[in-house]
């Protein structure tokens, strides 16, 4: 298997990309652009760093305001939870963060009323609470906002599972505060002609554990962002995720971690297959521990699995830091073709070739599908795991 892989630019203060050498950032991350009002951002062409890989004819308008709302979202929440529906001048609106590109602020600008999912502090659910998302339908454009917020010592689990058809933009808040532990599972499962842009804000509290779990399978083009804030010190984020594209699929996820109060720890892991031809996955990490961030202690890794020949996986992992007092800073990116050496080493035990195959992916997936701690939906993603595998007979 030929790699591709970076790592530990950390100790220099550099960024660097899986496919070069070390680079100084043009500019920091950390004094990015946001804004709720979407004039205030250009329309992208494509060419800008932030959307040099996304098929922008593929967005189907939401880059550029001619996609208007024709349909609504239905969100339907389940569990034990305080579920409002609210309007735009709803206080808690916002506490999470501000959009940071033009699609999510015009899905800010277009949202007519938001849903607010409150943990209450001090409880725990006995089980998850689950918040079902259906696109508007084929050929029809919606907005949304959505809101989980776990208040003061809370713990809860939360499963985020996105369905359905249509064109899509939303913005989603995580509000974590002090003391409390939020652990999110968000499941991409589309229709495979829906378009879905989305950007997660999270800010957490002081001491506060947040494990974030992105899954993408379904869907023509879904395109996420997600952004981790911290408040205060002791703040403990994790985030991981699978994507398996298939032929023509694009499935683009960009994170920014803001490593800006000291004392705090991230882990970044994510996993990706492809097969097919023009399937194609993008994964963008970055990472920024500012001068105030002193005792951070930070990983990211992305790893991808192509499957056949025509599939194409882009991994650019970015780490800049402003401080050297910190206890760790690492990353790394491998992309590879399957590894014929393995599959030979199975079937060698008699082992037929598709259940090779199949064994091999499974055992690629199996580290992160293990700590999805919600069985009904582990099985699930296992299950549709494999019937990804049956699309080329694999």
């Amino acid at each position: 298997m030929s790699t591709t892989k970076t790592d530990d630019a950390a100790q220099h203060g550099l960024a660097e990309h899986s496919h070069g050498g070390p680079v100084v950032p043009q500019a920091s991350r950390g004094e990015r652009f946001c804004s709720y009002d979407v004039e205030a951002f250009e329309v992208p062409g494509g060419r800008e760093e932030n959307w040099r890989f996304t098929p922008m004819k593929r967005l189907k308008g939401l880059h550029d305001g001619s996609a208007t709302a024709t349909g609504n979202l239905k969100i339907e929440v389940t569990g034990e939870a305080t579920v409002e529906t609210v309007g735009r001048d709803d206080a808690r609106i916002g506490k999470g963060g501000v959009p940071a590109d033009r699609v999510a602020a015009q899905a800010w600008s277009a949202f007519t009323e938001a849903t607010v999912v409150t943990v209450p502090k001090e409880t725990k659910p006995a089980g998850p609470i689950t918040v079902t998302i259906d696109g508007p339908g084929a050929d029809q454009v919606a907005f949304g906002h959505l809101q989980i917020h776990a208040e003061q010592f809370a713990e809860a689990v939360v499963v985020i599972d996105y369905r359905g058809s249509g064109t899509i933009g939303d913005n989603v808040e995580f509000v974590v505060a002090d003391g409390a532990q939020l652990r999110v599972v968000s499941i991409h499962d589309f229709a495979d002609d829906a378009t879905q842009v989305s950007s997660e804000h999270a800010t957490l509290g002081r001491d506060s554990v947040f494990r974030h779990f992105a899954v993408t399978l379904g869907g023509d083009l879904v395109r996420v962002n997600t952004t981790v804030n911290y408040a205060d010190k002791g703040g403990d984020a994790e985030l991981l995720g699978i994507y398996f594209a298939d032929a023509g699929q694009h499935l683009e996820h960009r994170m920014l971690v803001d490593h800006s109060v000291a004392n705090c720890r991230s882990n970044v892991l994510y996993k990706g297959a492809l097969q097919g031809d023009s399937a194609h996955s993008v994964w963008i990490g970055d990472v920024l521990i500012q001068a105030a961030a002193e005792g951070t202690d930070t990983y990211e890794l992305n790893r991808n699995l192509v499957l056949t020949e025509g599939a194409r996986a882009d991994s650019v992992p970015n780490l800049e830091i402003e401080t050297g007092e910190i206890e760790g800073a690492g990353h790394a990116s491998a992309t590879g073709r399957f590894d014929d050496e393995q599959l030979f080493y199975l079937q060698a035990r008699g082992i037929p070739q598709d259940q090779a195959r199949r064994l091999v992916v499974r055992g690629f997936f199996g580290e992160l599908l293990q700590k999805i701690n919600v069985p009904e939906v582990r099985e699930r993603l296992e299950a549709e795991i494999e019937e990804e595998l049956a699309v080329v007979g694999a």
